[in-house]
This record gives C-alpha cells, structure tokens and sequence, in this order.
C-alpha cells in the first residue's frame, strides 16, 4: 500500500518522500557539550546561535537568531533540483552534474544563481515547508535569505528523506566532497568513524557571517548541527570560532556506543530442597486444591535487550 501511495503522489508530482520518514537516533547515552560550547561562545568576538538535533532531542544556544544564509541555502538548492519532476526518476547527465557539482564542490555563485532559475522561487518554497523550516526568508538576492540555527538543523537532520530515493546518495556524496581549501570548522572536527555531509556560508571574507551546518552519520545513527555567526572581526576569526563551538558540541561522539548496552538480567531465585520426610499416602486419594494467588511466584525475567 505505501508504494502506491508513493507511486501515486509521484504521478502528481508531489513531493518524493513522505514528511513522516523516520531518521536515525542518537548514540544512546551521549549529549553534546552544550554548556561549553555556549561559554565558549560568549569569550567570542560577535555573535553565535547553534543548535544540535536528533530524532528525538535537541540542544540549543539562541538558536533563532536570524542571519543571512549566505551559501547555506545551496544545500536547498540542490535538493530543490533533484526533486524536479523531469528529475527525480531519471538518472543524471553530464548537465545536471555540470549545473550542481561546481556549486556544492566549489560554492561557486554563478552555478547558484542557474540552479535557482532553473527551479524556481515556488520550489525553494515548498522545500522549506516540507523540512518545516519557520524562520526561512527567501530574498530575491538569494544569498540574503534569512535563516536560523534551528531551521538548519532541522531540515539538516531530515535532508536524505527529502531528497528523491534514487539521488539521495549522490546528494549526500556530493555535500561530503567539498574543496580542500573550504574544509574548515566541523571539518576540522569530525568524529572519527562518522561520515560527514556539510555546507558552509560566508560573506566574502570579511568575516560579517561565517556559517555551517552538516549532518553526520555512522549506521542508522544521526546527529545534525547548525552554526551561525555574524560580527567576527576576519573571516579567519570566524572559521576558528566554527572550530572550536564544533569541538565542544560532537565531544565524545567518536567513543559513543553504537547500540544501547543491555541491563543485566537479575538472578533466578535460590533453589529451594523440602528436606522434610515424605508422609505416608492419605487412605482416601482428594483432589488438591488450586494454589491461591499469592503464591505465585515473583519472579519475572528481564524483557530482551531491545
């Protein structure tokens, strides 16, 4: 029944993935470091909101604060143009490489502003419902969006469901294969034996907005991360705050378990002998009675470990 469910809001051109898909857990037991990421933060020069989700918690520090997307919102872009109708079923050609792997690999604008004609506004649009973003802006300078910390995160941890099944994996190889040279922040800091998707956003240089979000990923867990920043002094600045807010935030991701461990089940009940001499055989053989409630036995085993 959901594959045709599926299949039938394909025909309509409705969107590729349901919104309900589930995503994977955190690592049981681990937190990030929040508090030292937010005193962190406040020793630093300008502003800082981030926000760390999984399916079922979140950590946060201002995390609606607003700031311009820069080229965070090509992440959106992309998804925006693998989910295209004439896309999403078919596999890729030499041109729809050309049109995204420059603009993700690269960051490069110009491919940025093709992408958005060739998707157009209503697009973006819908994306950011369907990832049930609330702060995001969109400018007719795209660049300009606005966008927060919560949102990204958000719709960061939700990114592979919201991408077409058949290009979710391209997708994702494609955010985990940005140039060397714009590797900074959360990738100076990856968890070992995590991979990691991510994208940045900054102004030129100058430092006035440095950002990232990523999603890392190791089996079924997940762990998405926003950092937004606006007012460092350089852009050198600001790459070292991303650093050292990521740090603090994916401590202990690396050495967390990856499955809960299982309580120990409690021991069986002492057997007990009845050392009493046996009577002799009544004369008359009775029906025994049925053993009340209150002697059954308390003992009940521990459920299996999930």
């Amino acid at each position: 029944m959901s594959l045709l469910l599926a299949l039938l809001a394909l025909l309509a051109g409705g969107p590729s993935v349901e919104a309900r898909a589930e995503h994977g857990d955190a690592p049981p037991g681990w937190a990030p470091d929040a508090r030292a990421a937010r005193d962190y933060s406040a020793r630093r020069v300008g502003e800082v909101s981030f926000s760390v989700r999984t399916r079922r918690d979140r950590w946060e520090h201002r995390p609606r604060m607003r700031a311009n997307s820069a080229s965070l919102i090509k992440a959106m872009l992309l998804v925006a143009y693998l989910d295209q109708r004439t896309v999403r079923t078919r596999a890729l050609g030499p041109a729809d490489r050309e049109a995204l792997e420059p603009m993700i690999r690269f960051s490069d604008n110009e491919s940025a502003s093709r992408v958005r004609e060739i998707v157009g506004d209503g697009a973006i649009l819908r994306l950011a419902r369907r990832a049930r973003m609330r702060d995001f802006r969109l400018s007719a300078w795209w660049g300009l969006s606005q966008t927060t910390a919560a949102d990204q995160s958000r719709w960061w941890l939700r990114l592979p469901e919201l991408t077409p099944a058949l290009h979710r994996a391209y997708a994702l190889r494609l955010l985990g294969s940005i140039v060397g040279e714009q590797r900074w922040g959360i990738a100076d800091a990856p968890p070992d034996g995590w991979r990691l998707a991510f994208k940045g956003g900054w102004g030129s240089g100058r430092g006035a907005v440095n950002h990232q979000v990523a999603l890392l990923r190791r089996g079924s867990q997940r762990v998405a991360l926003a950092i937004i920043t606006n007012g460092s002094p350089t852009h050198e600045y600001g790459e070292e705050t991303l650093r050292g807010v990521a740090l603090r935030l994916l401590r202990g991701l690396a050495e967390a378990p990856r499955t809960a461990r299982a309580a120990p089940r409690p021991a069986a009940p002492p057997q007990v002998t009845d050392t009493r001499a046996a009577e002799p055989p009544p004369d008359v053989t009775a029906t025994p009675e049925p053993a009340p409630a209150t002697d059954r036995d308390p003992f009940t085993p521990a459920p299996p470990p999930p």
